[in-house]
């Protein structure tokens, strides 16, 4: 015997329904204090605080990393002699 039961309900009326709290409120005030947090942090960096902080270390290789791209390109490699 199989039975199907099909109930058309909102989220809220679902929660409501197996008692489970209402945590709206609860999570837009802390996306609030977030969202101002983040916003107090980025103001507080400058333009060139930023560039140093995302790219420094990216650019400390990236001789290594064109020198390993020109080899792949050219199929030449400093371990391996040239034929």
């Amino acid at each position: 015997m199989k039975i199907t039961v099909d109930i058309d309900c909102t989220p809220e009326e679902a929660r409501t329904f197996f008692g489970l709290p209402d945590v709206r409120p609860i999570q837009e005030a802390m996306m609030g204090k977030l969202q101002e947090q983040m916003t107090e942090q980025f103001n507080m960096m400058s333009p060139e605080e930023l560039m140093k902080t995302w790219f420094v270390p990216g650019m400390e290789n990236f001789g290594k990393l064109q020198q390993a791209i020109w080899q792949a390109a050219t199929g030449t490699t400093k371990g391996k002699g040239n034929k």
